[in-house]
């Protein structure tokens, strides 16, 4: 009886973990504008950034590498191919 319901789990948790790299797999180029959006956010705010301490999105290194990451993530999800169905008509 604990073998079968530890080989139930053990399906579950497989098949949790294949949508999950699913998932990832399909949002890729998300998360690869997300991570340089990220960079180039951080590197705005260390090399240009706000001296004066006024500006909301780079006075701060987190303020900025957040927003640079939001907009990466932004910009390249319009190059995430998307799954077109065919229409049959009936």
């Amino acid at each position: 009886m604990q073998r079968r319901v530890a080989q139930q789990v053990l399906a579950l948790f497989n098949l949790q973990k294949q949508t999950i790299m699913r998932w990832i797999k399909n949002n890729r180029f998300v998360f690869l504008g997300a991570l340089l959006g990220a960079l180039a956010g951080f590197l705005y705010w260390k090399f240009i950034g706000c001296s004066s301490g006024t500006c909301a999105i780079t006075s701060k290194p987190l303020n900025s590498t957040l927003y640079g990451a939001l907009l990466g993530g932004t910009l390249f999800s319009a190059f995430t191919p998307v799954n077109k169905q065919k229409n049959n008509p009936s």
